[in-house]
């Protein structure tokens, strides 16, 4: 797991969000980057959408980076501000998920 940084975390999310806009034949935001809204009034994805891009970044986490995460867990379902409301935020939560096991090693 080393040299999984937020760079990386990052561009798994947004090739996570890319390959589930491109299924579903929606347009890219623009600017796809870390701004762009997943939950909410803005949101470039419905909450199926939310839910499926949970399961790919969490795939994509296991098979590219031997890293096996729950991002929907009770904590993150449970907190006021939505871990999943934009990439950037997703992508901190994801790090915050991490840390523990990096720690740990």
């Amino acid at each position: 797991m080393s040299g999984f940084d937020r760079n990386t975390a990052l561009t798994v999310v947004l090739s996570s969000l890319r390959e589930l806009l491109t299924q579903n034949g929606d347009e890219m935001p623009a600017p796809f980057d870390e701004s762009v809204v997943l939950v909410g009034k803005e949101a470039v994805i419905d909450s199926l959408g939310v839910v499926s891009l949970i399961v790919e970044i969490e795939q994509s986490l296991e098979t590219g980076h031997d890293i096996s995460l729950t991002l929907a867990n009770d904590r993150a379902m449970s907190e006021r501000n939505s871990p999943f409301r934009s990439v950037g935020v997703l992508t901190d939560h994801i790090l915050t998920l991490i840390e523990p096991e990096q720690r740990a090693a």
